[in-house]
């Protein structure tokens, strides 16, 4: 497999299959992740990965703990165009997919909250930063995010990135024992996709190259 087929292949899987993943290869691949770039080579990640009964007692954790939203973490007040109609569109896209209407809040609520279980997957990781990093080093974790699950692909796993928890940013610091000032940057769930679950055949949208991309000076 070379990197193109690695990027087509890749997306946000939301169902996964119960099978283990070996920690040496859990291992290998977040380490391996870390030849990734990151300015002045800080390399401002610390990374935990969780799974087995551990991964289990979080995620009740999670389920008996209030979320608390993290205002401007995830997207910019006021959504403008064109950014809030693609997300709107890759909302009611995914939600269509699995047939949970918008007026059916119930169910999206519970969709949202299989978040909070990994979507099944039976290795979570963290990433945290510490707070007094600036936007800089949020770009380097997020080229740490795509290696990772670059190389998740190529060894045959799925990966579904998740700023889900930054929701739960205090909760986490104390169970994964992370030192002072720290902050989550965003979980990923690894593992095996279930490829029989109907919210896997879903394909999320990308927009033409005309909408974003100008090249000036090539012949």
């Amino acid at each position: 497999m070379d990197i193109r087929q690695a990027l087509q292949q890749r997306r946000s899987v939301r169902a996964f299959l119960p099978q283990a993943v070996a920690a040496a290869t859990v291992r290998d691949l977040l380490e391996t992740a870390a030849q990734a770039p990151s300015g002045g080579n800080m390399q401002p990640w610390r990374v935990t990965a969780v799974g087995g009964q551990a991964l289990k007692d979080l995620c009740a954790k999670a389920r008996q703990t209030e979320a608390v939203q993290r205002p401007g973490l995830s997207y910019p007040p006021g959504l403008w165009e064109p950014y809030r109609s693609r997300r709107f569109e890759n909302g009611e896209d995914l939600y269509r997919a699995i047939n949970i209407g918008r007026e059916d809040k119930a169910a999206r609520l519970a969709q949202l909250a299989r978040n909070g279980q990994m979507f099944g997957a039976p290795v979570g990781i963290f990433v945290a930063v510490e707070e007094r990093m600036g936007y800089a080093q949020w770009v380097d974790l997020g080229i740490y995010l795509q290696s990772f699950m670059l190389l998740a692909v190529e060894k045959g796993l799925a990966t579904c990135a998740q700023g889900f928890w930054r929701m739960y940013n205090d909760m986490l610091i104390e169970q994964l024992a992370l030192p002072d000032g720290y902050q989550i940057a965003f979980g990923i769930a690894l593992g095996y996709e279930d490829v029989s679950a109907p919210i896997n055949q879903w394909r999320a949208s990308r927009a033409a190259s005309n909408e974003w991309l100008v090249l000036q000076g090539l012949d």
